[in-house]
């Protein structure tokens, strides 16, 4: 379990990015951490890894205190960020130096997710593509079988049939005891995929809900002019039409459209909260 309390956290002294902040995790969900440019995402992920420090309140983790960086708590989190820096050095020469470091390491996964990105184990890393370079780390990230795997915008640089081998791929080995943070702003890439969404706007959760609530709840409707009925919360101009938010009254859980709902969400959160 996470347990975010009293979170208060600023780079600077004129400027606080977060005041109060609280959130509680639990296992067994794949979270979407969502929020415009600047919001805090990378931060928040930072913080639960103890790279950055609270000005007050306490992130713990099982039970651990994350800024105390606990031996035993960091080899079973993972954390692939947005920006790394990978050696000259072959694949399989990457993972003899760096499995180590996380004992429930699974080698035979490792070859299964490369195989299914088309990545060549004795490839040099200097030597591929920047969307080659992401799918090893990918695939090493979820070969380490981490409790704790945070990923920063994990599907850039990805072309489309490799996106969907990353969803695959991180369900097929999710497990119950796990927790999975994906911070992205490429919203339609995590629809079908995540289980709970959380979304910050000036350093506050505005929104955490989960994604079956919100099925039962909301109802996102397309039509090709644009409805401004009584019982519609939320109203987009989109390809070919409108899709509109409005509650769901035929009993029947629908299709959530994060990228809607984000907007949604970032214009009157209120009212979306006040459907849920």
């Amino acid at each position: 379990m996470i347990d975010i309390q009293n979170l208060k956290f600023s780079y600077s002294r004129k400027t606080t990015l977060f005041e109060n902040l609280e959130l509680q995790l639990q296992e067994g969900k794949i979270y979407g951490l969502l929020g415009k440019n600047g919001t805090g995402k990378s931060t928040l992920l930072k913080l639960l890894l103890g790279l950055h420090f609270p000005k007050d309140g306490l992130i713990t983790i099982d039970g651990h205190n994350s800024v105390k960086r606990n031996p035993n708590l960091l080899e079973d989190i993972f954390f692939l960020s947005e920006d790394y820096e990978l050696p000259n050095i072959s694949i399989a020469s990457y993972v003899k130096a760096q499995s180590p470091f996380y004992p429930k390491f699974d080698h035979s996964k490792f070859a299964e997710i490369l195989k299914t990105f088309e990545v060549e184990k004795e490839a040099i890393l200097s030597q591929l593509s920047y969307g080659q370079k992401k799918k090893t780390v990918i695939a090493f990230g979820i070969a380490t079988n981490t409790k704790y795997l945070f990923m920063d915008e994990p599907t850039n640089g990805l072309d489309i049939p490799s996106k969907s081998q990353f969803r695959k791929v991180l369900l097929s080995g999710f497990r119950d005891d796990q927790i999975i943070i994906i911070s992205t702003h490429q919203i339609r890439d995590l629809n079908q995929l995540i289980e709970s969404v959380i979304i910050i706007e000036d350093g506050k959760i505005i929104f955490n809900k989960d994604v079956s609530v919100l099925e039962e709840k909301l109802s996102f409707n397309k039509s090709l002019s644009q409805d401004n009925g009584p019982s519609i919360v939320y109203s987009e101009l989109m390809p070919g039409g409108y899709i509109s938010i409005a509650p769901n009254t035929n009993g029947e859980p629908g299709e959530v459209e994060l990228e809607v709902l984000f907007n949604a969400v970032i214009n009157n959160p209120k009212a979306i909260n006040q459907l849920i």
